[in-house]
């Protein structure tokens, strides 16, 4: 690692990445308050709150990066891992806690194998020097996406202030979950052409 990229580990940027990977086990810990899941209206509102500014922080990040000129290779390799944390931790805690559950459950299925696929195949490409780009179609899944989460987390205690929120909740991660397919394919159409052209043999 040379000394320019030493000394964007603790930029702003990468501080930001780091912050919303901490996240995901404090909103564990709401979750799980007094050994019992989201035990509280309490519990709830302060998991969306760090939800919310997890979410931000993805914004934040990479924004601030090309902005600044702070892209550093830590900040590349670590992104998309908190995202898919933040993102795949919380569906997992809802579908336990029971705010996701009968066929709303195959919606969030769809959202987590899309990104475990979609990363596999970004990692394969990336050790061809193929980029993928995101298209803006992934970019509005990913907003609906973190607005459906957020709905969710609300869950019975935004149903108190806002009726039929864990329903839009549900909604929109219908939604997410059907663009999350076209987005799926649009990137393997895109990416399979080079693995199947690639002549080397991959590792099982």
């Amino acid at each position: 690692m040379s000394n320019a990229q030493k000394s964007l580990i603790f930029s702003l940027p990468n501080v930001l990445t780091y912050a919303r990977i901490l996240a995901v086990p404090m909103i564990v810990v709401c979750f799980f308050t007094e050994g019992r899941l989201a035990s509280s209206d309490l519990a709830r509102w302060i998991a969306l709150l760090i939800f919310v500014l997890a979410s931000v922080t993805d914004f934040l990040d990479g924004y601030l990066a090309r902005k600044w000129q702070q892209i550093s290779n830590i900040g590349r390799m670590l992104d998309p891992i908190a995202d898919k944390l933040l993102v795949s931790v919380v569906l997992l805690l809802l579908a336990a806690e029971g705010s996701i559950a009968g066929w709303s459950l195959w919606a969030a299925v769809i959202i987590l194998c899309r990104e475990i696929l979609v990363s596999g195949l970004r990692e394969y490409l990336a050790g061809l020097k193929v980029s993928v780009p995101v298209s803006k179609v992934a970019k509005w899944k990913t907003t609906i996406q973190m607005i459906a989460i957020g709905f969710l987390l609300a869950g019975e205690a935004g149903d108190k202030i806002i009726p039929y929120t864990s329903q839009a909740g549900l909604a929109l991660l219908w939604i997410a979950a059907l663009i999350t397919i076209y987005t799926g394919w649009d990137y393997f159409r895109a990416g399979m052409r080079h693995v199947i052209e690639d002549p080397e043999d991959g590792a099982a």
